[in-house]
């Protein structure tokens, strides 16, 4: 089960996920097999875990760690929607400490 920042609790969807990441890799050089990877790296890093529940900004920081390792302008889409950047300052420091 994944918990929802709001305390909801819903079922890990894979798919859900998967169309996720295929929205921030949209017009990059990321081949379909490639974010398959990615997906089933993130989905053993879940069971790993052996928890029953997961929160969802674990599920979307995992997410974010591996697309680093794929590709850059991907992860930051991902994370700026992820992390609902207030500003552009935010998104700034987000790219600054990819860089590092």
């Amino acid at each position: 089960m994944v918990v929802k920042k709001d305390g909801r609790r819903e079922p890990f969807d894979r798919q859900k996920m998967a169309g996720g990441i295929l929205i921030a890799c949209q017009k990059r050089p990321v081949s379909p097999d490639r974010i398959d990877q990615l997906v089933d790296r993130v989905e053993a890093r879940i069971g790993e875990r052996g928890e029953r529940e997961i929160p969802s900004e674990v599920v979307g920081q995992l997410v974010m760690e591996e697309l680093q390792e794929v590709d850059q302008v991907a992860y930051v889409r991902f994370a700026s929607v992820y992390r609902h950047f207030k500003d552009v300052g935010e998104f700034l420091e987000e790219i600054r400490s990819m860089l590092k």
